[in-house]
């Protein structure tokens, strides 16, 4: 019991610092969430009834999550990038958080439109250059084991086939470099279609990877009416919030497919 008693201030000392370095000065926990969002530019989906939407879309997104409205995880980095380019394995710039930071939902919505002209496109889609450009960040900047979030705007059909293939197939889709980066990520599709999204879930092999689709028809439902509330303020937008919540962000389950 003396004993017990000795080592009761040790015990609160320690529970003190391990409160304070999970979380900041002001008491709320700092962010930990790598989020990492890529756009399909390829002439297929630029040039498609979807695109200007997902743009809309996506600046929400992020002016949401940067300022962790409606209780959305706020990321401790961001980067926004293009999915594939003029040929096989291009890197593509990656724009960090500080271009989107401190910003309004319409000054995002320009910062995307400079980023991802529709006058300027790709010839096709490389999920694999994309993924192990991340990869590489991850690595770069010793964001591993921190949970990541891979949201990509995209029909999600691939274009570019691996080996001596002449068209390019689910399996193509190499995830890979991501299985060791972080106990918890997710790669999230969005704007594709009830099709694609299954053989995604079901043809892309992984084994720690968790794998969210959505379809087009509902992504566009965001801005409804009864959503998106009218001549309410975006930081009082809950309904909006919950969607995200229950359509984008949904903890989905990991899958082993080989």
């Amino acid at each position: 019991m003396n004993l017990v008693k000795k080592l009761l201030p040790v015990i609160i000392g320690l529970s003190i610092i391990i409160s304070i370095n999970s979380c900041g000065f002001g008491g709320q926990p700092e962010p930990r969430l790598s989020m990492f969002i890529g756009v399909d530019i390829s002439g297929s989906f630029i040039k498609g009834k979807y695109f200007d939407d997902s743009i809309d879309f996506l600046a929400h997104y992020i002016y949401a999550h940067l300022n962790g409205l409606g209780g959305l995880d706020v990321p401790s980095v961001l980067f926004v990038g293009s999915i594939g380019g003029e040929k096989k394995d291009e890197p593509k710039t990656l724009y960090p958080i500080s271009d989107f930071e401190n910003k309004s939902i319409e000054e995002i919505k320009m910062q995307l439109k400079k980023s991802f002209p529709k006058n300027k496109f790709n010839p096709f889609t490389d999920y694999n250059a994309f993924f192990d450009q991340i990869a590489r960040t991850v690595r770069d900047r010793n964001l591993i084991l921190k949970p990541i979030s891979i949201v990509m705007i995209s029909d999600g059909i691939p274009d570019v086939p691996t080996g001596d293939k002449k068209t390019a197939d689910y399996e193509d889709i190499i995830v890979k470099p991501l299985e060791l980066l972080a106990r918890n990520i997710t790669i999230r599709l969005l704007y594709t279609d009830a099709v694609v999204g299954k053989d995604w879930q079901t043809k892309v092999k992984r084994k720690r990877v968790k794998i969210w689709t959505q379809d087009a028809t509902v992504m566009t439902s965001w801005k409804n009416p009864n959503i998106l509330l009218p001549d309410t303020t975006f930081e009082e937008q809950e309904r909006f919030f919950n969607w995200v919540k229950d359509n984008v962000d949904f903890g989905v389950r990991a899958r082993r497919v080989d």
